[in-house]
């Protein structure tokens, strides 16, 4: 990487880093630290929001998720503002009516302490998991770049967040989501322009759509109602309606950002920007991604995303090579055929974009497109991806063979000039930064709050958050240790929300509108719930993780009601 790409990443991020320091460096009181002090006005309050939901995972599986499947992931976000009118207009009146730090003190004064207990424990081993993937995805990023061990990638990426929250708390993670959130926008329109002005010797933006669009990239609705399909309108209206009430209603790192608003129609209005942007953000994202994917069909891409990978497949070629030459024993077998399938890749590259050329002629001469030859060739690309990959399991066992979430990235590396790289990891790393130092946060405070309760000074309040920050990161740091595992990291994080936000959401529409329930009632029916939801997911049902988010609560609420009709007098305890 060029030395003004180093400057512009470093410059970026130290500022960042420094300004939250400077801004938190003198007068932390339990108010400011884990609350964030309640002096936000409403911008201050949405763009923190959407901080924190912005992960680095976001700038680097999303585009990834457009370039494979296309737009249709968007789809999973379109129950985000039915879900932010429900928060609005119940959810923050009663937590400001009631003063609390975290949504689960809430939970334990509308029932007891063992519900509160319960909930917060649901949360923490929720968001302790999710943290662990927003310190995994920058990691990668810098492990390619610097070609650093990707373990150790992870702990220094831990450490830095880990000191940056620590120092000021919620407060220093509001006061720097501002410069941060700036920092993505700038780099999503630039990224966004480049990609439209390379494309220009080839295809024109609207061609570029209409091309996209005749290879099935471009479609946004899918009508069909298909409990196993993950992504479909009805999927993401009912689904992702519940998913985005539980996570902006009852996640602590969403909760914490508009409990720093100055009063409840500030933090009203912080969500309603929230919703007002975040499916056109998320909408513009995926588009990045088709857009790369139109660039791959006239560019040679390589068959493999994860470059390192292919270096150590041609460092043990060479090897073998050598240890053939000199007569020496040979320790490593002779990967030869992961060489066949670069070759034909190689030569099915240029099919493709002979195909992709002949369309754009055929189009723009106002001829029949035919797409047979495009597609064919699409096929054959996806065919050997596969078996590229295939080969690295076999001759790098302990490889990540994985690769999708190194889409954009391997584009910003290879085809990005001088300067731009800087900026789009410095867009890639604020998105990680603003997303773990939230989630740190709202762990440590949820831990002091709700499960180690005791009476503190405001002072002894403040240090035993400090060092629950620095325990959660430590875990978090295990937790990303594992998360290679998954096909795509976009999904992971969905995935692990869903599996225990619908039972936490149970919990608090209980809390909200059940009134006669009782907590052991309630206690009772979240467990079954999260019981029964672990047991369909890892039975491998064939029932897509978003309906999760309907299953879980309509178990706890359902469940609650029979078990206090039939057993009043246990149910009330």
């Amino acid at each position: 990487m060029h030395w003004l790409d180093w400057l512009i990443l470093l410059a970026t991020l130290g500022f960042i880093v420094g300004y939250g320091v400077w801004k938190t460096r003198v007068g932390a009181t339990s108010e400011s630290y884990l609350r964030g002090g309640n002096d936000n006005r409403w911008w201050g309050v949405g763009l923190s929001v959407m901080a924190t939901q912005a992960s680095a995972i976001t700038f680097l599986s999303t585009p990834g998720q457009g370039y494979t499947d296309g737009l249709g992931f968007v789809q999973f976000y379109f129950g985000l503002p039915l879900a932010m009118l429900v928060i609005n207009r119940v959810f923050i009146p009663l937590y400001y009516k009631w003063n609390v730090y975290t949504a689960y003190e809430f939970i334990g004064k509308r029932f007891d302490a063992r519900t509160r207990l319960l909930t917060a424990g649901l949360f923490l081993i929720q968001r302790g998991l999710a943290a662990g993937i927003t310190i995994y995805a920058p990691s990668i990023i810098l492990s390619k770049v610097l070609h650093w061990p990707l373990s150790w990638t992870c702990v220094f990426i831990g450490a830095l967040v880990i000191l940056y929250t620590t120092t000021g708390g919620a407060k220093a993670v509001g006061v720097t989501h501002k410069q941060q959130m700036a920092v993505m926008f700038a780099g999503l329109f630039v990224a966004f322009g480049l990609i439209v002005w390379y494309l220009r010797e080839h295809i024109g933006l609207v061609e570029s759509l209409q091309l996209a669009g005749a290879l099935g990239k471009t479609q946004v609705i899918d009508t069909s109602f298909d409990p196993s399909n993950k992504y479909t309108l009805w999927s993401g209206l009912i689904g992702g309606f519940f998913l985005q009430l539980a996570y902006f209603g009852t996640d602590q790192s969403q909760v914490q950002r508009y409990l720093s608003g100055q009063n409840v129609q500030q933090a009203q209005r912080g969500l309603w920007m929230n919703a007002l942007l975040k499916i056109p953000m998320q909408f513009f994202i995926l588009l990045i991604g088709v857009l790369v994917f139109v660039f791959y069909l006239f560019n040679q891409a390589p068959v493999h995303w994860n470059s390192a990978n292919v270096d150590e497949m041609r460092r043990l070629e060479f090897t073998d090579q050598r240890a053939e030459l000199d007569g020496s024993i040979r320790s490593v077998d002779p990967p030869g055929r992961p060489n066949e399938v670069l070759e034909q890749h190689t030569a099915n590259t240029t099919i493709i974009a002979t195909a992709a050329t002949t369309w754009v002629t055929a189009h723009r001469a106002g001829q029949h497109t035919d797409n047979h030859q495009l597609t064919t060739a699409l096929a054959e690309d996806a065919r050997l991806r596969e078996a590229y990959r295939a080969e690295v399991k076999a001759v790098l066992p302990s490889a990540e063979a994985n690769d999708k979430d190194y889409i954009f990235i391997t584009f910003i590396m290879d085809h990005m000039p001088i300067g731009i790289i800087g900026l789009l990891l410095a867009m890639i790393f604020s998105a990680g930064m603003s997303s773990t130092s939230s989630e740190l946060s709202a762990l440590a405070t949820t831990s002091v709050v709700d499960v180690v309760r005791k009476e503190r000074t405001d002072a002894q309040q403040v240090l035993a958050t400090k060092w629950a920050t620095v325990l959660f990161g430590a875990v978090a740091l295990g937790f990303a240790a594992i998360f290679s595992l998954f096909e795509n990291l976009i999904q992971a994080v969905n995935i692990i929300g869903s599996l225990f936000y619908g039972t936490i959401l149970g919990i608090f529409l209980a809390a909200f509108f059940l009134k006669r329930v009782g907590g052991t009632a309630v206690f009772i029916a979240a467990l079954v719930s999260q019981a029964l939801i672990l047991v369909i997911h890892f039975s491998n049902i064939e029932i897509a993780f978003l309906w999760y988010n309907l299953i879980a609560p309509l178990i706890v609420v359902a469940l609650a009601l029979l078990l206090q009709a039939a057993m009043p007098a246990i149910a009330n305890r």
